[in-house]
């Protein structure tokens, strides 16, 4: 009997905060087509994910996935830093 957990979400998106310890606050954009004028509409989602190890950076792309509630408003974990951002 194998035990399998459900397949868990996962996002792409930009920090734009790394203000706070061990939390990111990433900002994930979709595009999403209108029912009725069929033109694409960007919408945006902001959600804060767990950093342990605060390597992530203003700029980093990441990849989050969902997990159980970590605090209040934390609901995600940073998996994987998928590219730095380019510092001047």
């Amino acid at each position: 009997m194998s035990l399998e957990q459900g397949s868990r979400s996962t996002r792409v998106g930009i920090v734009v905060s790394n203000k706070m310890d061990k939390t990111v606050v990433v900002r994930v954009d979709n595009l999403v087509k209108h029912r009725v004028y069929k033109k694409f509409i960007k919408r945006k989602v902001t959600c804060k994910a767990h950093d342990e190890a605060n390597s992530c950076s203003i700029g980093d792309k990441v990849l989050i996935v969902e997990t159980r509630p970590l605090s209040k408003d934390k609901r995600w974990r940073v998996r994987q830093v998928l590219e730095k951002a380019v510092t001047a």
